[in-house]
């Protein structure tokens, strides 16, 4: 669950008591930015944007740069011309990983109690560690303090009752702040924000609600949960039960990563189906030999195309097995971007992703097509994991497996 935009006119202070505030959300402040400031002093309080080329997306961009209305995902030739005299770093992905995990050693010190859900945030149950480390709010800033001197990079921390509070309050925070919210003050948060603050509530569900009168959390409280639910169907209840800041969900150490994805933009917009075909197939390869590193399998694939006018497209759909391998990562990829409207445009970006995951150890799999024609179970498996094996020790060059010949039927213009 992700948190909707920051409230900018919402109170920082609801109090003190943090007695029955266990939970905390740690998100790193503008991080991969930050890490190439802190690598590079001179850059300091300077706008810096990180991404690739004009033809990339923004992946980060310091607050100084945010203040031109610069934002992440946003297309690079456009953050050029609204921040002319930004600098713009590559990213180094290894660097930010590296961090990540130092980050995430450190979070492990305090409790492990610890559910990371992305490169740069993380929730912790405290509940367990008042004894040893003190109060949550007390926690919270010896996290702070710990993550700054290991890397002069910051944090904002949230601390509340549950992990919604607890994320709504790192987001109201920002940058490299700390807010607490107790327990009783929950409700009066909440409703404190306008609605599309909401987790879960992007811009059309907003403008669904705006139209019935609908702006702040306070009045969606305030509405009857069976005409939410005609409005917006089963999100309705569930938005219904977060404006009164209901929300049942425990932090879940050890949890894996939800999915797996790449994407690339291409250096031009691309009409032959053929270099899009090709595209489709490094990005399921890249994939799926990621699952296999790191013995997970998914049951969702995920489509992401945009086209050269910047309208983006996602199609989806689940498999009855989950898999790990290449082709059939593909074959999915192949029929869902033949399903997506391109009204005769060339292509900017393609994007792969696999969802639903899980240990592959403890998945329930079927046999492949090609496995059950040969008789042989597993083999798909064995094939894939030479080719990581190859890749491992000679390079990505090294070889290519049969799924990354261009299919001209299953690809359309």
């Amino acid at each position: 669950m992700s948190a909707g935009p920051r409230a900018e006119r919402v109170r920082r202070d609801w109090g003190d008591d943090d007695s029955g505030c266990g939970v905390l959300h740690v998100d790193m402040d503008a991080f991969f930015a930050s890490v190439e400031v802190a690598s590079n002093p001179a850059l300091r309080g300077r706008p810096v944007i990180v991404g690739g080329a004009d033809r990339a997306v923004v992946l980060a961009a310091t607050y100084e740069a945010r203040a031109f209305g610069v934002h992440s995902a946003m297309a690079m030739s456009v953050a050029r011309r609204l921040c002319p005299q930004a600098i713009v770093v590559p990213p180094r992905q290894e660097e930010y990983r590296r961090v990540s995990r130092s980050v995430m050693a450190i979070l492990h010190d305090v409790t492990a109690l610890v559910e990371q859900v992305s490169v740069d945030e993380a929730y912790l149950d405290v509940s367990g560690a008042r004894r040893r480390a003190g109060s949550p709010a007390s926690i919270a800033r010896q996290i702070r303090g710990a993550v700054y001197d290991a890397h002069a990079v910051t944090c904002s921390v949230g601390i509340g009752p549950s992990k919604l509070i607890a994320k709504l309050a790192s987001t109201h925070c920002k940058p490299d702040g700390m807010m607490l919210v107790p327990r009783d003050a929950a409700v009066a948060f909440v409703q404190a924000l306008p609605v599309g603050a909401l987790p879960g509530v992007g811009s059309r569900t907003r403008e669904a609600l705006e139209r019935r009168g609908i702006r702040e959390v306070v009045d969606l409280a305030h509405t009857e949960v069976g005409a939410l639910r005609q409005w917006l169907g089963a999100h309705g209840p569930q938005l219904f039960d977060l404006a009164w800041a209901r929300d049942p969900r425990p932090v879940t150490p050890g949890r894996e990563e939800s999915s797996i994805g790449a994407e690339r933009t291409f250096d031009e917009d691309v009409s032959d189906p053929v270099q899009i075909d090709t595209m489709l197939a490094s990005l399921a390869e890249r994939i799926s030999a990621a699952l296999r590193g790191k013995a997970l399998v998914g049951r969702t694939v995920a489509v992401k195309v945009r086209t050269a006018d910047f309208a983006t497209s996602t199609r989806s759909r689940t498999m009855a097995s989950a898999t790990d391998s290449t082709l059939e990562i593909l074959r999915m990829a192949r029929a869902l971007y033949a399903d997506v409207p391109r009204h005769g445009l060339a292509v900017r970006l393609v994007g792969v992703r696999v969802e639903s995951l899980e240990p592959r150890a403890s998945a329930s799999m079927q046999v492949t097509l090609d496995e059950a024609v040969a008789d042989v179970p597993g083999r798909t498996h064995r094939v894939d994991t030479t080719i990581d094996d190859v890749r491992e020790r000679f390079g990505r060059s090294a070889i290519s497996s049969g799924a990354a010949v261009p299919s001209r039927t299953t690809i359309s213009g």
